[in-house]
């Protein structure tokens, strides 16, 4: 799915824009608008777009200072400047601009709907071109990076051993050609493909293969990276931000990029590849840790087949924190067992036994610590699995032992949780997923005068946008935004008939910001305009 941004400060012309191109292809295309650059760059900052339909001259920001910081964050995107100025000035400084358009205001909808169709059909063939230049480069890197392989697959699997001789190292990565820093924090991103059937070595190898192909098309210029194999064969990532970027920005970027890889995957090869990543750097002494961490998390098989993207959202404190209560009791592992095998008595004796431990002194205060990020952690992961870590707030609760009374509340706490799991697991995977969307859909029906946008619906619920999209169209046989429209018709319906309420305080109830917006969307879907269909209904 492509992600349009549409920004004017004038309010007529995006919403008209935004109207048109929200009705135009709900399958391929989510439209979001701002009025103002900043609004724009604050959109930028929470998800990856593809086009920007911008004005060029607004109030603050102008289109080309905005452009400037969209190129920073996402350098493939396209933007397409729509003003009703022709001064030659403006239009020499955008065209100077790589992947930039330039229309006039007056060229009318036709034009612009004519241009973002050509625009999407480039970043399509630009998809499909990238991977056949790639594999141009396959025999040159083979040999260079079956060595990489073999280097990477041991310091994974003990990152402190390595660490420790900082030097060597260093030679290391300069006779094996890694384009890496031993001296700065890296994250990981850790790909497995889904095969439709039990696939051949040679099926897999070639396909692990193009996944990389793909892959490097996009994030070779942007980041630095060094992808492997791993023992278990799954694709393996070690991305390094470049000292004067943010990380934060990185892990969206990151975020961005793996889900036009996901869909060039399976537009070009069929393959269906789910991504878990890093939410922050870590040393290389952690890596083994961090490693860890993600297989685990990947191991919960989250999406179903459906491409998706979970991202390890504790901070490395959180995670040694994990991993020392982990190592340090190994009842904790027990208990991680039972938790997956769904043995719910079993589960709540080996955790009453180690509650009592903590809450009576046996231990001292970090043991208890260590223990409760362990458990914390592995509830937190099968929320995750049902996609359901968004409720009452659990992320905050369960991975914040600072937010709880005391250690005893804590730990009731996460007895709660696992009453809760059980119940969840005692549920079919169908039954579970219906769950989750139902619980979107209720939001969405109440907050219809607030942002609904599937941008903000998947920040809410913790999921990947794209993901998001495929899984409600998969379990409603309707796109989102058709939801929304339905919902957003239904309750109007309701409003007209129950009371004397002002169209425009209709309109802004059912979160349209103009009445003369919310009018031509009321008569588009019911064939009459508000104020007739209130008439028909009283008369």
């Amino acid at each position: 799915m492509f992600r349009l941004l549409i920004v004017d400060d004038e309010e007529i012309i995006t919403n008209s824009l935004y109207e048109v191109f929200h009705q135009w292809m709900p399958d391929k295309l989510d439209v979001c608008k701002a009025y103002s650059g900043k609004e724009a760059l604050h959109w930028m900052s929470r998800s990856r777009f593809d086009i920007v339909l911008t004005d060029i001259r607004m109030p603050g920001m102008s289109g080309l200072e905005m452009t400037e910081s969209i190129k920073a964050l996402w350098p493939r995107c396209r933007i397409i400047f729509l003003t009703g100025h022709s001064e030659f000035d403006y239009a020499y400084k955008a065209i100077q601009i790589p992947n930039v358009r330039y229309l006039l205001k007056t060229e009318g909808f036709d034009k612009v709907m004519e241009t973002v169709q050509e625009v999407i059909e480039e970043i399509e063939q630009g998809n499909r071109m990238n991977e056949w230049l790639e594999q141009s480069r396959e025999q040159v890197e083979a040999l260079e990076w079956m060595e990489q392989v073999e280097y990477f697959r041991q310091l994974i699997s003990d990152s402190l051993f390595f660490r420790n001789d900082s030097k060597s190292m260093a030679r290391d990565f300069e006779h094996l050609n890694i384009g890496l820093n031993p001296n700065l924090p890296v994250l990981l991103a850790l790909g497995r493909v889904a095969y439709s059937a039990e696939p051949t070595y040679s099926d897999k190898k070639q396909a692990l293969q193009s996944v990389r192909w793909i892959w490097n098309s996009f994030m070779d210029h942007d980041v630095q990276n060094i992808g492997v194999i791993d023992k278990y064969g799954d694709l393996l990532w070690i991305l390094q931000p470049l000292p004067d970027q943010p990380s934060d920005r990185v892990v969206l970027y990151l975020e961005g990029t793996l889900e036009l890889i996901q869909e060039s995957c399976l537009e070009s090869l069929g393959l269906s590849v789910s991504f878990t990543i890093s939410g922050f750097p870590c040393e290389w002494e952690n890596v083994t840790m961090q490693y860890d961490r993600l297989r685990r998390l990947q191991q919960l098989k989250m999406g179903e087949g459906i491409p998706m993207i979970l991202k390890d959202r504790m901070d490395p404190a959180g995670a040694k924190a994990y991993k020392e209560g982990a190592e340090s009791y190994p009842k904790v592992s027990i208990i991680e067992a039972h938790l997956e095998a769904g043995k719910e008595t079993e589960f709540m004796m080996e955790l009453e036994q180690l509650t009592q431990k903590v809450l009576i002194g046996q231990d001292n205060l970090q043991n208890g610590v260590q223990v409760y990020y362990a458990i914390a952690l592995a509830l937190y992961a099968q929320l995750s699995r049902f996609e359901l870590q968004h409720l009452e707030g659990i992320q905050g609760k369960l991975l914040d032992l600072e937010g709880h009374k005391s250690m005893k509340d804590a730990f009731q706490y996460l007895k709660q949780t696992a009453e809760h799991i059980f119940a969840l697991k005692k549920m079919d995977h169908r039954s579970r997923t219906a769950h989750v969307i139902d619980q979107i859909c209720q939001y969405i029906e109440e907050h219809l005068n607030e942002d609904v946008s599937l941008v903000h619906l998947a920040e809410r619920h913790y999921f990947n946008p794209s993901y998001l999209s495929r899984l409600f169209k998969q379990e409603r046989g309707i796109t989102l935004s058709e939801y929304i429209e339905k919902c957003r018709i239904h309750r109007a319906e309701q409003l007209l008939k129950d009371g004397d309420l002002k169209v425009r305080d209709i309109a802004s109830l059912v979160g349209y910001d103009a009445a003369h917006s919310f009018t031509r969307f009321f008569k588009k879907v019911t064939g009459l305009t508000p104020q007739k269909y209130r008439e028909n209904y009283v008369r």
